[in-house]
């Protein structure tokens, strides 16, 4: 790979698509740049790509589904709670939902600042992702300028992308995505947004295995954070049960959760 950057070429797997995991990416490409890489022939290698056991990098600690979406008043950011390495369970109660806090020096930084800043760490963090120890976040806040929530994601290598209306990264994000493209509408009320939350993680769940749905019976439900403009509020787990009560019940009625419109109503 670095032969190939330093000519100004990109390698075939670089320009494949994929997965958004970067140790998949290592694992599928260059082997030999993961912690405790081994000898592996073709077999391993695409077992490791597809994130099954027994590949190099399959035993890596992976977080799994987050999304993110924009209300009226601000945004909200929902976390699943599961950490797998390989197909095996690494934590079932992982923290995945954080509030950031910043050090002042005269004047707080805009959200735009802010997001700005997270790229550099990001970036800095380059060489610990080219051996695969790579964290791409999701970054969300309420932007006083404008009065409106906004999301930026990131790639390994610092770059910086404002997303719209929402957003999802994680193992199951293409899953989640797909749901709230059908169940995201503008001008949504604060219980709407974390509703159309749950509702795409549980759809994660139900395709991607890495992706953990409400646990009931432990009582252990995904992290919901709402940002406005009084500043970050957690959702306490009485709060949050009550939404996976009402999203497992209509599921239990329905599987496929509900669906969209073929036609929007007219007046």
């Amino acid at each position: 790979m670095g032969a190939d950057y330093l000519g100004g070429q990109f390698t075939a797997a670089c320009l494949k698509v994929g997965t958004s995991s970067f140790a998949d990416f290592l694992g599928a490409s260059a082997p030999e740049l993961l912690p405790g890489a081994r000898t592996a022939g073709p077999a391993a290698l695409s077992a490791a790509g597809s994130g099954a056991g027994g590949g190099p990098g399959a035993d890596l600690p992976h977080g799994t589904t987050i999304v993110a979406v924009d209300f009226t008043g601000g945004v909200i950011m929902v976390g699943d709670r599961r950490s797998t390495a390989g197909s095996m369970i690494a934590q079932r109660d992982i923290e995945k939902v954080f509030r950031s806090y910043e050090k002042l020096e005269g004047r707080t930084l805009s959200l735009e600042g802010k997001a700005n800043r997270l790229a550099a760490f990001v970036r800095g963090n380059l060489g610990g992702a080219m051996q695969g120890l790579v964290v791409v976040p999701l970054y969300a806040g309420y932007d006083e300028e404008t009065g409106k929530g906004r999301i930026f994601s990131y790639d390994p290598a610092g770059g910086r992308y404002e997303e719209r209306n929402y957003h999802s990264i994680g193992s199951g994000s293409v899953f989640a995505r797909g749901a709230l493209k059908k169940l995201y509408t503008a001008g949504m009320a604060e219980d709407e947004a974390v509703t159309a939350c749950m509702q795409a993680l549980y759809d994660a769940a139900d395709d991607d295995s890495a992706t953990g749905g409400p646990d009931l019976a432990r009582r252990i439900y995904p992290v919901v954070a709402v940002i406005t403009e009084d500043g970050f509020r957690r959702l306490t787990d009485d709060e949050a049960g009550e939404y996976v009560q009402a999203v497992v019940a209509e599921r239990l009625q329905s599987p496929g959760g509900p669906t969209a419109p073929l036609r929007q109503a007219t007046t």
